[in-house]
Order: structure tokens, then C-alpha cells, then sequence
């Protein structure tokens, strides 16, 4: 395995156990491989499917057919199958995820959730903080809010910590889930340098990026999700 993350077959169905179990495929047959210094852009319509696969190959969704392998310490894991501690531990060290919205404990000061990560890996305290500030200020992030829990906070606000949350650890593989929909013109454009940076230091990204000048300045390939869309089966009478 070349690759950094890599899928065959992937599909995913929803069932709707209150329409009398009604099967809501997603999309079926997805296949992709994403190398070092990559970025994988998943295009189509709303609805067509993206954050579901970002799901799966996170492992928040299972799929409902198709494998899943992620290069994990150096050597190939199929992360569908995996047991659920070594999800964590792929999750800790491997794979990263932005998502669209910030999901944190409460009352923890956004210095603090951005630092988890590399306490996580086993950076102390200090140093994790001190790194946290330096991820936030350079997402503009005012240092009077640093000290306050991010629930508070503006929704371009928080996504700028859930970016910091995501990035600041350095992993191999990133998925990031339309990373700069509440950002203005000057933060979009700091999150595509970091973008940038994680590419040039040899991470695989898959992302969604509504914006369309955000995807051009960091795909460096796209996967239309709409050419593995499948129709709604009713289930059996």
C-alpha cells in the first residue's frame, strides 16, 4: 500500500426504521487513493453524499459495504475493521478531522481544546499551550478569548479553533469538512496556507470546500461523489 488512505468499494445505505425500514442509499462503488502531499477535493450537489464518506472513512459512519486502509505507525491498518482501540489510537496519532461544527466539553477554555491533541501525544502542558496560542493567533484568533470556553463564541470564531483543534497536531492524514464556510475573505485565506503547509509536508488531505477559489488554490485532484449516487430501494412488503 502507496498510499496514505485508500477505499475500494465503499458504499453507504441508510435505513429509515421509522418509514417501515426503508433503505436510503447514499452512494455506492467509491474508490480512491490519496498520497503524501495530496489533496482529494469531493465535488457534487448538497446532498450527494460528501460528509457521509468523510464519516466513513473517520469511522463516525460504518459503510455499509467496502474497505477501508489507512497507513497507520508505518504499516498498513483496514481501519473498517478494525477494533475500536485501535480506531482511537489511529484517530490519536494518524487521522484528523475538521468537521463543520465545533463539539467540545464545556467550561474548557479554547486555549485548551486546541492544546488536547498534543497532550494526547504526550506533550506537556506548557509547551502544548504554547503552541495552542501560536495556532491562534496566526488564525486571528483574539487573545482576549483564548481563556474563554469556545461555546461562547461566534460561529467563524469557533470554526477557527476547531481548524486549530484539527491541524495543530500535524498528522498524516486530514479530512476536513468544508473547513472555511464561516470564515471571511482573510481567514479563508490563511486556512488555505495551512492547507498548503500539510500538503507540502507530506500529509493526504480529503476535503469539501464550497468555496470554489478555496478548491482551486488546494485540490490537486477531485472525486465527483454524484458518478456513485444509487436511488432509494423500499423495502420488502
Amino acid at each position: 500500500m502507496n498510499a496514505l488512505l485508500e477505499a475500494s468499494g465503499l458504499a453507504k445505505t441508510f435505513t429509515l426504521h421509522a418509514r417501515d425500514g426503508l433503505q436510503l442509499p447514499v452512494f455506492s462503488g467509491v474508490g480512491l487513493q490519496v498520497h503524501a502531499g495530496e489533496c482529494l477535493a469531493l465535488t457534487g450537489r448538497s446532498g450527494s453524499g460528501k460528509s457521509s464518506l468523510l464519516r466513513c472513512l473517520y469511522g463516525n459512519y460504518g459503510a455499509s459495504a467496502g474497505r477501508i486502509w489507512i497507513r497507520h505507525d508505518g504499516a498498513p491498518l483496514e481501519l473498517s475493521a478494525a477494533a475500536p482501540r485501535e480506531v482511537v489510537a489511529v484517530r490519536r496519532r494518524t487521522l484528523g478531522y475538521v468537521s463543520q461544527f465545533l463539539r467540545v466539553v464545556p467550561r474548557v477554555s479554547a486555549l485548551d481544546v486546541v492544546a488536547e491533541p498534543l497532550r494526547a501525544l504526550g506533550h506537556d502542558a506548557a509547551q502544548a499551550r504554547e503552541r495552542a496560542g501560536q495556532w491562534l493567533a496566526r488564525l486571528n484568533l483574539p487573545e482576549r478569548l483564548w481563556a474563554l470556553p469556545p461555546a461562547t463564541f461566534s460561529g467563524g470564531e469557533q470554526q477557527r479553533v476547531n481548524i486549530a483543534h484539527g491541524l495543530i497536531a500535524g498528522l498524516p492524514v486530514l479530512l476536513l469538512d468544508e473547513p472555511t464556510a464561516s470564515l471571511d475573505a482573510t481567514n479563508r485565506a490563511v486556512v488555505v496556507d495551512l492547507i498548503r503547509d500539510a500538503c507540502a509536508r507530506g500529509a493526504a488531505v480529503v476535503g469539501i470546500f464550497h468555496d470554489e477559489e478555496v478548491r482551486d488554490a488546494v485540490a490537486t485532484r477531485r472525486l465527483d461523489i454524484e458518478a456513485f449516487r444509487a436511488e432509494s430501494l423500499e423495502s420488502p412488503a
